[in-house]
């Protein structure tokens, strides 16, 4: 408010300077108030979009050089000097306007350089890749990150944040020695964190899982398949990990690979694009017909009676319809049908060796009735003769 005051007060002064106001000494003391209250309420209506504006800033980490990567601070330095190079030419020709001629060359001044070093900033990784200081796509928005790089040759580079159900699933480690994932794995130092506290906690399943997703990362790290890095970048504000999360994804323009269901659908709603490992799984499943054959190994009884409950390696379950004497071997299944639900796929089959012997059954059973038919006929036969 006292800023918008300010402003109109000098406005006043700049207009009357150049005989834009020409009026009585009454009139002139009424057009100074009427600016300053003008000035007051546009004042108030910009101050919220400037308080906005300056926070966002600060949250991208373009005004907060504690923030900034070294490589960030010089390129925004560059920029600042482009801009306050091309305010430089254009000054002169600001000064020259009458009355406002000062200003204009202020303003253009700050304008220019703080937009210089703006656009710099949000360039750069190109900027930094032109000067050959860094590779694209290394610690963007000023997010610091550690470890070994091995950046494709032509630049481009993509990041993937890691969560910790992923990390203790265990099977990315896989899908990245198949060369499916590509760019850099980032690992939050918090899921780190939530990894260490998982791995000493006091129940002996949750310690387990926890050990496991750490020696998994570490096993990754020594790999050559794809490069990994630590963020050391944290929010203090936020107190959730998934929040965390998408938050970071939203400052490098990363992906996050991550198995939880819940934190897909939020990462989602804000824009983060997310990668389910869960949701590959489901569709490189090979694809199961009704009447296909399959070897399968009879594990444990089903719900039903005499059932027997199979599974693939992909961790599909097969309902095997008279499987339970065949419990603890492998049998020759025929595949009945295939029911999708949301929790994953479920096959129904039934042993291929109760088929089997169930068409010898009948196809003996019809010849011991035909030829039990044919004998009584021809006994009849005999009979009626013997009789005549």
């Amino acid at each position: 408010m006292a800023g918008g005051s300010a402003a109109g007060y000098e406005a006043y002064r700049i207009f009357q300077r150049i005989g834009y106001f020409d009026s009585t000494p009454d009139g002139a003391q009424f057009l100074l108030v009427g600016m300053i209250v003008l000035g007051a309420v546009l004042g108030l209506l910009i101050a919220p979009v400037l308080v906005g504006s300056f926070s966002w800033l600060s949250r991208r980490s373009i005004v907060s050089p504690m923030r900034l990567s070294t490589g960030a601070l010089v390129v925004g330095l560059f920029g600042l000097v482009i801009g306050l190079l091309i305010a430089l030419l254009v000054a002169p020709t600001l000064g020259q306007i009458p009355g406002v001629g000062t200003y204009l060359q202020v303003a253009a001044t700050a304008v220019l350089g703080l937009g210089g070093a703006w656009i710099a900033l949000a360039r750069t990784d190109e900027l930094l890749s032109l000067m050959s200081l860094h590779p694209r796509g290394s610690d963007r928005a000023g997010v610091s990150l550690r470890g070994r790089r091995r950046y494709p040759q032509n630049g481009n580079v993509s990041y993937k944040i890691l969560d910790t159900s992923v990390i203790i699933d265990g099977r990315i480690a896989d899908i990245c020695r198949t060369g499916f994932i590509e760019g850099v794995l980032v690992v939050p130092r918090f899921v780190l964190e939530e990894l260490q506290h998982i791995a000493d906690s006091s129940d002996v399943l949750k310690r387990n899982r926890g050990r496991r997703g750490l020696d998994i990362l570490r096993a990754m790290q020594k790999e050559s398949h794809v490069a990994i890095q630590i963020s050391d970048q944290d929010y203090d504000d936020v107190a959730e990990v998934d929040s965390k999360l998408v938050r970071l994804a939203v400052s490098l323009d990363a992906k996050i690979v991550t198995n939880d269901y819940n934190l897909n659908k939020v990462a989602d709603l804000q824009g983060v694009r997310v990668l389910n490992i869960n949701e590959l799984a489901n569709s490189v499943k090979p694809v199961v017909l009704p009447g296909e054959e399959m070897v399968v190994h009879v594990i444990k009884d089903g719900k039903e009676t005499g059932q027997g409950v199979a599974y693939l390696d992909d961790g599909t379950m097969i309902v095997v319809d008279g499987g339970k004497k065949f419990l603890g071997e492998q049998v020759d299944v025929l595949v009945t049908s295939v029911l999708q639900t949301a929790a994953g796929r479920m096959i129904f089959a039934k042993p291929k060796q109760s088929d089997e012997r169930e068409v010898w059954r009948n196809t003996r059973y019809g010849r011991y009735r035909g030829s039990r038919n044919g004998r009584e006929g021809r006994n009849s036969q005999v009979k009626m003769e013997k009789v005549l």
